[in-house]
């Protein structure tokens, strides 16, 4: 029997000089693994280094925008941005918390990072609907009741708040029951209702309780308002009522669907 060709020998030593075919696979996948590694792990570092380490990416400059009231220099002051700080360190929370805490006049702040280099401030500042007099001084009150600022002369076009809620006594049970807290938001809830040329013509809004709300108005006119719920109804009732008896004195919508006027 004749024995195997010189072709046959040759193409058993090359099947015999290596590993069997699925072992090179997962030797390849290994090496691959082992290098996609060592790129990620470099690439981590890289990254770490480039926000935390460079002089790439750290705070060179705050902005600010939104201000009226507030100067761009005091919300700067109050921020403490720490200038020079790695950008992906600086604490937007905290800088917020200590924009509404020192500058009580801001009602949202949006804080963002202007990458590469800056810190952006976005003021929304807190307008005046009311203004409680307090000895020589005015306290401007928000559209959600809230306090916000002591200023020494009133804003033009705001109406005065008065709470009388001592003259009897239902006005204290009121009082004592809500809270001048809520006494105040309910007011401020009035005046944000009001239809836009009775809101320029009012110069007080008076609180005895909580469902005793009246408007005093600059040509000696007076609303009953009653409470602050169904304020859209009682805005449009207002206005059909002015219109309807233009030489009245006396209007109250306490109850929109049965108004009345009174008095010329």
């Amino acid at each position: 029997m004749a024995g195997p060709t010189t072709a046959e020998r040759g193409e058993r030593q090359q099947e015999s000089s290596g590993p069997p075919p699925a072992r090179r696979l997962r030797l390849r996948r290994l090496r691959v693994i082992i290098i996609l590694s060592v790129l990620l792990v470099l690439l981590g570092a890289g990254t770490v280094w480039l926000l935390y380490g460079s002089q790439w990416v750290r705070v060179e400059r705050v902005s600010i925008s939104g201000t009226r009231v507030l100067t761009p220099a005091q919300v700067r002051e109050a921020a403490q941005v720490p200038v020079g700080a790695p950008m992906i360190s600086v604490d937007t929370d905290a800088i917020e918390t200590r924009l509404r805490r020192k500058l009580p006049r801001i009602d949202t702040v949006d804080v963002v990072r202007s990458w590469p280099h800056g810190i952006g401030l976005k003021v929304s500042e807190r307008a005046p609907v009311l203004i409680v007099q307090k000895g020589g001084k005015f306290v401007e009150v928000d559209r959600k009741g809230v306090r916000f600022a002591t200023v020494s002369e009133p804003p033009k076009g705001i109406p005065a708040l008065e709470l009388s809620t001592s003259s009897s006594q239902s006005s204290a049970a009121s009082l004592r029951r809500f809270g001048e807290d809520r006494l105040v938001a309910e007011a401020a809830l009035v005046a944000r209702a009001l239809p836009a040329a009775v809101a320029r013509a009012t110069e007080t809004v008076k609180v005895r309780s909580y469902d005793d709300i009246s408007l005093e108005l600059g040509d000696g006119r007076t609303v009953l308002w009653g409470s602050s719920e169904k304020g859209a109804a009682k805005a449009r009732t207002l206005t059909a009522l002015m219109k309807a008896a233009p030489d009245a004195r006396h209007f109250d919508v306490s109850v929109p669907t049965a108004p009345a006027s009174s008095g010329s």
